[in-house]
């Protein structure tokens, strides 16, 4: 048990109780525990297998690799419209914890299983990262730019691929990218500070 989470589950007021009962079930698991990202997480020989987390109306243990778990039981959910690999059991009350505690831990085993297997979620296909005319054009007029965004990861340029399209207007996509400028130098995704 780690004093860090120690300290983060005294101060949780929503979902504590939720938090314990799953906490209790990662470590009889043989996960280490440590706060990443401001959350519990659990890891297997330094790989992130799962992390708890906590929303206004439900709260969720979330496993990094859950896109290559088998949900023979349908209790695990894409967290959002644009999440690839993630996926979360959600949960509102102690009930739907020890209700499940059987098929959670299967879960579990699962997840570790693919940490210690060094499993990899295959790479993102070159047509999903398709970047609308507008930002292709910057990009050609500052290579320093394209340069940047080129060296930042799959993820961090999904991130800025969809903020990037997810406008209507093509001025608006070309001032979005402006707007970005220094944090794709920078090396920071677009939800990054």
């Amino acid at each position: 048990m780690n004093p860090k989470v120690d300290r983060f589950l005294d101060r949780q007021q929503d979902w504590r109780e939720e938090m314990l009962l799953l906490r209790s079930l990662l470590l009889d698991c043989g996960l280490d525990e440590t706060i990443k990202w401001g959350k519990p997480c659990y890891t297997y020989a330094g790989g992130n297998v799962a992390i708890l987390q906590g929303f206004k109306r439900y709260g969720a243990l979330l496993f990094f690799k859950g896109v290559l778990m088998k949900d023979q039981n349908g209790i695990l959910t894409r967290p959002g419209e644009n999440s690839r690999v993630g996926r979360q059991f959600r949960f509102e009350q102690p009930t739907d914890i020890t209700n499940l505690e059987p098929e959670l831990r299967d879960y579990i085993r699962q997840a570790i299983e693919l940490e210690r297997a060094g499993t990899q979620v295959p790479g993102i296909a070159d047509e999903e990262l398709t970047l609308p005319d507008e930002v292709r054009e910057v990009f050609a007029n500052d290579p320093e730019l394209q340069a940047g965004f080129e060296a930042l990861t799959a993820g961090r340029q999904r991130g800025y691929r969809q903020y990037f399209s997810s406008a209507k207007q093509a001025k608006t996509r070309t001032a979005r990218v402006e707007k970005c400028r220094e944090r794709i130098l920078s090396g920071r995704g677009y939800n990054e500070r």
